[in-house]
């Protein structure tokens, strides 16, 4: 499979390390909108291209993978490229994804193109544990925990307030939630009672704090849901503290089973990353497989992870998976 990626910042450099590590895959361009020959690659002889040149080297590319940001980058670039390629990408304003597939299902069954929308883990893999678990235990609920961990999407939403140089912001449980829901007690947990928001803000000279810190906590979608605090800091500080981008969760159902609900069950399932960018990178690259498999066999339009077969993720065979893994 010849990868594309389109944007080459933490997400795309994430890109290049999972293709090295995929046998099938090769990865054949990059396309920035920053000035191609400030880009210094990883990979030897990949070409770097600008992004509005994308369109003239469709025919070199099997699969591209969009590495924008979801505040507003991939609402547009998703339709966009998927009138010539073959797409992926990690969308996960969770509040928009209905509205973002029908766009992006358009535009790639006008072209009979091959898209996926919002992988990685959480949308993604941890979607994935929620429908399993629910239709296991169907008399159940459902509970999703994320973080600790520097939120991607909600850093890049930050950072796009005027008169924000850069900025972190941490997603972190409630611990005392979590433990009642581990304890089987089920309880009735509001957003703001399962999660709080910490944001590390480096302002522009002359900023006006106390407006950026406003937009922050009021952003529907992102902020205003919950407890949020805004730190301002300065650079050399978040450079020094918050260099990682370090992230988890937890996607819990509890549920019961027998002819009066006597038997209690929870299904937990937990990751605890390192990299964020990275095992994002490394999802959306085992998604590419599936869709250009399903590409092939001439299936087009837009998917989601909840339409794809687990096989299709795997270069094994189907003989060596049920050999090894079932």
């Amino acid at each position: 499979m010849r990868i594309g990626i389109l944007g080459y910042g933490n997400l795309g450099r994430g890109i290049e390390c999972a293709v090295r590590q995929n046998e099938d895959m090769t990865l054949a361009a990059v396309f920035t909108r920053r000035d191609p020959a400030s880009l210094k690659l990883q990979t030897p002889g990949v070409p770097v291209y600008s992004a509005s040149e994308a369109a003239a080297h469709k025919d070199e590319i099997d699969v591209l993978i969009i590495c924008g940001g979801s505040a507003t980058d991939l609402p547009e670039q998703t339709p966009l490229y998927a009138a010539d390629f073959n797409v992926v990408d990690s969308f996960d304003t969770h509040a928009a994804i209905p509205a973002h597939f029908a766009n992006v299902d358009k535009a790639a069954r006008e072209s009979g193109h091959t898209a996926m929308i919002s992988v990685g883990w959480d949308p993604g893999m941890f979607s994935l544990n929620r429908l399993y678990a629910s239709c296991i235990l169907p008399e159940g609920r459902d509970y999703t925990f994320w973080g600790r961990g520097v939120s991607q999407g909600h850093s890049d939403a930050i950072r796009r307030i005027e008169g924000v140089r850069d900025a972190r912001q941490y997603t972190v449980p409630v611990e005392a939630a979590l433990e009642s829901v581990r304890a089987g007690e089920n309880p009735e947990l509001t957003t703001r009672q399962k999660h709080i928001r910490e944001c590390y803000v480096v302002a522009e000279e002359g900023a006006d704090k106390a407006r950026i810190e406003h937009e922050i906590v009021t952003m529907p979608n992102y902020f205003a849901d919950y407890d949020t605090t805004v730190h301002f800091i300065t650079e050399d500080e978040l450079q020094r503290e918050h260099k990682g981008i370090p992230h988890g969760g937890f996607v819990i159902r509890t549920g019961c089973t027998g002819r009066e609900g006597e038997n209690r069950h929870v299904i937990e399932y937990r990751l605890k990353l390192d990299s964020n960018p990275e095992f994002t990178a490394s999802v959306l690259a085992a998604y590419a497989r599936a869709v250009y498999r399903l590409n092939g066999e001439g299936c087009v339009g837009c998917k989601t992870v909840f339409d794809i077969a687990p096989a299709y993720l795997s270069p094994k065979s189907g003989e060596e998976l049920r050999a090894h893994l079932l």
